[in-house]
């Protein structure tokens, strides 16, 4: 059994080496668990693996090339490894996307890992993922991670480690991205082949992880995750991620939550009558906004205005206190005020039994 890591690099000497030394030092077998026939006792065997590391350099002009190549004579020298590279040659890089489709196309793997240049991986990693895709074939698969430096992006951090297996699922329409983060994915190559042309390739600038992720759950796709911390994901100024606009991935999310779910619904309210809320009725198509029944509130002087009239639009909303107001709802609250479950705002959600992902979705 081969797994192939997928590793888009560009400009990346800062960190080479310790992601390929992360790789260097994974662990090669999981114990699992064999059934036998007829029988209720179960034993552990031993699955062996290799790992296959596929580096595509995306046209590196510092010394990333030099350090490329020595590695590769490493892992191709190192029992259980081997190394695939091809490079871009044209003088100007093709982005991520087409990055991360040349790792997989050049691959043999019949499973897929996939790392970002910048990050390190737990040497128990690729195993205990590998046994969870074994049990969740259909499936991505993520992890928890953290953060370096440690004290970086805490909110995200917060909300992508503590999220249950149904919000992971749930939780899509949020700011903050896929509910299992790009470094942590893995996968078997058949999940990756079900999306016609892989990855965006569309450039700098395209959240080509969000719109793969949104490609996999509108064909049934899982989502899984490995409640232990496999990654440590690098948060740097020179991130790729930080050519990505907030304004590009909100609309990406708006769009999927107008087909997916609220074209599903006949009616709905908007939970917040503040700034978050009236913006995302502002953004909806008209189709949709006739279908908004009423803002809803636990502010008094939001909830004295009675109506919403928003400008250049002529309809005109009302505004009534939370109790009052009918599911389903979309919520459009701050995620940390989700997270307190002390807080107000969380122990009146309990208290009127909703379900998350059917009497209402968050989006911010």
């Amino acid at each position: 059994m081969i797994v192939s890591v997928a590793l888009p690099v560009y400009n990346a000497q800062e960190f080479l080496d310790e992601c390929f030394e992360s790789i260097l030092k994974q662990n090669l077998s999981i114990n699992d668990h064999n059934k036998k026939e007829k029988c209720q006792d179960q034993e552990d065997i031993e699955i062996k693996f290799s790992v296959e590391v596929s580096v595509y350099d995306d046209g590196s002009t510092d010394s990333s090339p030099t350090m490329i190549d020595k590695w590769a004579k490493i892992f191709n020298s190192t029992p259980g490894f081997s190394f695939q590279l091809s490079k871009n040659d044209s003088g100007s890089p093709k982005g991520v996307g087409f990055a991360r489709n040349e790792t997989i196309r050049q691959s043999t793997g019949e499973y897929l890992c996939f790392c970002d240049a910048d990050d390190i991986m737990e040497p128990q990693r690729i195993s205990a993922q590998l046994k969870l895709n074994l049990q969740h074939p259909e499936a991505i698969v993520g992890s928890k991670f953290r953060r370096l430096p440690a004290d970086s992006t805490r909110n995200f951090t917060y909300w992508a480690n503590s999220l249950t297996q149904r919000q992971l699922e749930t939780q899509i329409y949020l700011t903050f991205g896929p509910t299992i983060v790009m470094p942590t994915w893995f996968c078997h190559r058949n999940v990756y082949d079900r999306i016609e042309g892989g990855f965006s390739e569309s450039g700098k600038g395209t959240p080509e992880d969000l719109i793969f992720f949104y490609k996999h759950l509108d064909q049934n796709g899982m989502v899984a995750r490995v409640d232990e911390e496999l990654m440590v994901y690098r948060y740097h100024s020179s991130a790729t991620t930080f050519s990505v606009t907030d304004e590009i991935i909100r609309n990406i999310r708006l769009q999927r939550l107008e087909s997916e779910v609220l074209n599903n619904w006949s009616k709905f309210s908007i939970w917040n009558a503040g700034k978050l809320g009236r913006r995302f009725y502002r953004s909806l198509s008209p189709q949709t906004r006739q279908k908004v029944t009423c803002f809803c509130d636990v502010d008094k002087k939001k909830i004295a205005q009675k109506w919403y009239h928003p400008h250049p639009i002529k309809e005109k909303v009302p505004i009534v206190h939370v109790k009052d107001a009918s599911p389903p709802f979309v919520i459009c609250v701050k995620t940390e005020i989700t997270w307190d479950a002390t807080g107000d705002f969380r122990r009146l959600l309990e208290s009127m039994n909703l379900e998350e992902g059917v009497n209402y979705y968050y989006f911010n």
